[in-house]
C-alpha cells in the first residue's frame, strides 16, 4: 500500500492549486492569482490604480514578498485608503531598497485627515514575520497603520502579530509652508501600532506628526530608530476601552520635534489603561516639551483640566534618557495626572533634562529618583 501511494497521489497532486515557486506583479490584474497560488513573489515597478488598494491580504503563510522595482502610487480623488495592505502569517517583506512612493504634494494642504481633500492612509500592515529594506516617500497622511491579526477561526481580531519592522520614511517635502506658514503635510505619523507582539527597530522617520503612536497592544519595541521633523514618541492617544502595557523604548533619536517623550490620554476618556512602560537611553531634542504626560487630550487642543477615567501605571526611566529643549520656553517636564490616576512605580532616575523651564508635575503621580530643577 505504501509503494501505490505515490502513483495514486502523483495525479491528484496535479490537478491541485499548488503553490508555484515565483511569480511577478506587474500590475493590479496580476495580484489575485499571485496571491491564489505564490508563495514566493516579486513586485516589479508599475504605477497603482488610482482609488484602489494594493492588497495582499490572505497570503499563504510563510510566504516571500520581494520588492524588485519602484512603485508609484497614482492620485486619488476620493479614497481614504490603504492604498497598500498585506495580511498573512509568518510573512517575510523585503523591499530591497526600493521606494513606494504615495504622491503625497498632490494631497498635502496643512489640513491632514482633519479636513481639505481626501488624503488615504498608505500602508495597513496586519501581518506576523518581518518586513524591512523598504523606503515610503510622500505619504498623504498616516503611513503605516500595524493592526491585530484575524484568526480564520475568531471573529474578532486577535493580538498576534510577531512583527518585525525596519524601513526608512522620508516625507520631508511636507515641511513646505502653506500661505499661513503652516507645513503642508500634517498627521503623517510614521507608525500608528494597535497591536501586540511588535518591534520596529532600526527605523528612519522624516515627518511632520508622531514618529510612533501606540493606542493599543502590548509587548512594544521600539528601539534604535531615528526621528525627525514631527511630534516626537507617543502612547496614545489613548480612547475608552483602549489598554496600551509593556512598551520599551530605547535607543532612539528625537530631533527637530515639537515633543519628545509623550503619554496622552483623551479627555473624560474611561476604562482604559496604560502600564509598564520603559523608557531606556533615549536622547531628545525637543521645541515645546521635552517629556509630556497629560490626561487633558483633545485633537489639537488639551483642555488644562485632567480627567481620571484612563489608569497610567509604572512609568520607568533608565539608563540614561538626556532630554534637550532646544528653545528657552520649552517646558522639560510637564505631567497633568488625573485625581487618583497615576499610580504605580515612577523611578524617573534614568532621566536627565536641560534647557529649558523646569515645567510642572501635578496631580501627584509617585514620581522618584527626578525632580523639577
Amino acid at each position: 500500500m505504501f509503494f501505490i501511494a505515490p502513483l495514486l497521489l502523483a495525479p491528484l497532486a496535479s490537478s491541485l492549486n499548488v503553490p508555484r515557486a515565483s511569480c511577478t506583479i506587474s500590475s493590479l490584474g496580476d495580484v489575485d492569482s499571485v496571491v491564489a497560488s505564490c508563495t514566493d513573489i516579486t513586485i516589479a515597478s508599475f504605477t497603482v490604480d488610482a482609488d484602489t488598494t494594493f492588497d495582499l491580504s490572505d497570503l499563504s503563510d510563510g510566504s516571500t514578498v520581494t520588492v524588485a522595482g519602484d512603485v508609484t502610487f497614482a492620485k486619488s480623488t476620493d479614497f481614504n485608503g490603504p492604498m497598500f495592505q498585506i495580511d498573512g502569517s509568518d510573512i517575510t517583506f523585503d523591499g530591497g531598497g526600493h521606494t513606494f512612493d504615495g504622491q503625497g504634494a498632490e494631497y498635502w494642504d496643512g489640513q491632514g485627515s482633519n479636513g481639505g481633500v481626501t488624503k488615504p492612509q498608505f500602508l495597513k500592515i496586519k501581518m506576523s514575520g518581518t518586513f524591512k529594506n523598504l523606503e515610503v516617500l510622500n505619504s498623504p497622511r498616516h503611513v503605516f497603520s500595524m493592526a491585530a491579526m484575524m484568526l480564520p477561526s475568531l471573529s474578532l481580531p486577535t493580538f498576534l502579530n510577531n512583527l518585525r519592522v525596519g524601513v526608512t520614511i522620508d516625507d520631508t517635502a511636507g515641511n513646505t509652508l502653506n500661505d499661513d506658514g503652516d507645513k503642508l503635510g500634517h498627521n503623517t505619523d510614521c507608525f500608528d501600532v494597535s497591536a501586540t507582539d511588535v518591534t520596529i527597530t532600526g527605523c528612519k522617520c522624516y515627518n511632520q506628526d508622531d514618529c510612533l503612536a501606540v493606542n493599543s497592544g502590548s509587548n512594544i519595541v521600539f528601539s534604535d530608530n531615528f526621528c525627525s521633523g514631527g511630534h516626537g514618541i507617543s502612547i496614545g492617544s489613548i480612547a475608552s476601552g483602549k489598554t496600551v502595557s509593556g512598551v520599551t523604548i530605547s535607543g532612539n533619536t528625537v530631533v527637530e520635534s515639537t515633543n519628545g517623550l509623550r503619554i496622552k490620554t483623551v479627555y473624560e476618556a474611561t476604562d482604559g489603561s496604560v502600564s509598564n512602560i520603559t523608557y531606556a537611553d533615549n536622547n531628545v531634542e525637543a521645541s515645546d516639551y521635552g517629556v509630556i504626560i497629560e490626561q487633558d487630550y483633545e485633537n489639537g487642543s488639551p483642555t488644562g483640566t485632567p480627567t481620571n477615567g484612563i489608569k497610567i501605571s509604572d512609568i520607568t526611566f533608565k539608563g540614561t534618557n538626556t532630554v534637550k529643549a532646544t528653545e528657552d520656553d520649552t517646558l522639560e517636564v510637564y505631567v497633568l495626572c488625573g485625581d487618583g490616576s497615576c499610580t504605580g512605580t515612577w523611578d524617573w532616575s534614568g532621566l536627565s533634562v536641560s534647557g529649558g523651564e523646569a515645567g510642572s508635575i501635578t496631580g501627584n503621580p509617585p514620581i522618584t529618583g527626578f525632580e523639577l530643577a
